[in-house]
């Protein structure tokens, strides 16, 4: 029986952080009305659309640019001053092609990648530790669109999942939460 190397348990578990945390961004966004879109609860917070364009100048720059070596154009404080009227559609949209670039790059990056040398923002990263920031990354803003879903909604949004215990007391397959 074959057993998958690290490097190809690594590109899995990446990607499926994304499968995980970009329908919770989604439906989140969809939740929310346009204003709220752009609403931050005070001037030093952002806005569930300066985060999820944020997130996009992210995977962008770091997987996108950094590891396929596309042309890095991020401009990071327009992701931030931005106030609107960019459309739940569009952000949805921007999200969701960019993620299904970088899973692509992430899937099919060799495993002499993983440990090699890039340049990304000015740091010298393996393959390896640009991928571990961009989900964990993904994972900590999520958390922000979420929690501020949660304030303008005032519901749980049941999300989070305890995996099922089978009969034998050991709990199904690790899905995580």
């Amino acid at each position: 029986m074959d057993h998958p190397t690290l490097a190809e348990l690594f590109r899995q578990d990446a990607v499926s952080h994304f499968d995980e945390y970009l329908p919770r961004i989604v439906r989140c966004l969809q939740l929310l009305s346009k204003r709220e879109i752009w609403w931050r609860p005070n001037a030093s917070s952002n806005a569930a659309g300066n985060i999820v364009l944020h997130l996009c100048g992210n995977i962008r720059q770091w997987i996108i640019a950094g590891l396929s070596g596309a042309a890095d154009n991020r401009e990071r404080d327009k992701e931030f001053a931005e106030r609107g009227p960019v459309s739940r559609r569009a952000l949805i949209a921007r999200l969701k092609n960019t993620v299904k670039e970088a899973r692509t790059i992430i899937a099919a990056l060799p495993d002499d990648a993983l440990v090699r040398e890039f340049g990304i923002q000015g740091y010298a990263v393996s393959g390896q530790t640009a991928i571990s920031h961009v989900y964990e990354h993904f994972s900590y803003h999520a958390g922000q669109i979420i929690y501020l879903t949660k304030m303008k909604r005032g519901k749980d949004l049941r999300f989070t999942r305890l995996p099922a215990i089978k009969p034998s007391g050991k709990p199904q397959a690790d899905r995580r939460p």
